[in-house]
């Protein structure tokens, strides 16, 4: 058999992805915070850069789906 890949043997890289989106997360909810604690409106690229690194972290955290199951 050939060797694996890196994405399946090496860990750090799955941790370093998950850690940049939960990053990424949390700037963009404190940053929404400030600005509106400012009485500044919240850019739509805020709200879109937020959205989506939840989506990712939801689909790289959720359990995969057992084999032969829908």
């Amino acid at each position: 058999a050939g060797m694996a890949s890196p994405l399946d043997s090496d860990v750090w890289i799955y941790r370093l992805v998950v850690g940049a989106l939960a990053l990424a997360v949390l700037i963009t909810v404190v940053g929404a915070i400030l600005l509106a604690m400012q009485g500044r409106a919240v850019p739509d690229v805020l709200l879109a850069i937020g959205s989506g690194a939840v989506g990712a972290l939801a689909g790289l955290l959720a359990p995969s789906p057992a084999p032969g199951r829908r």
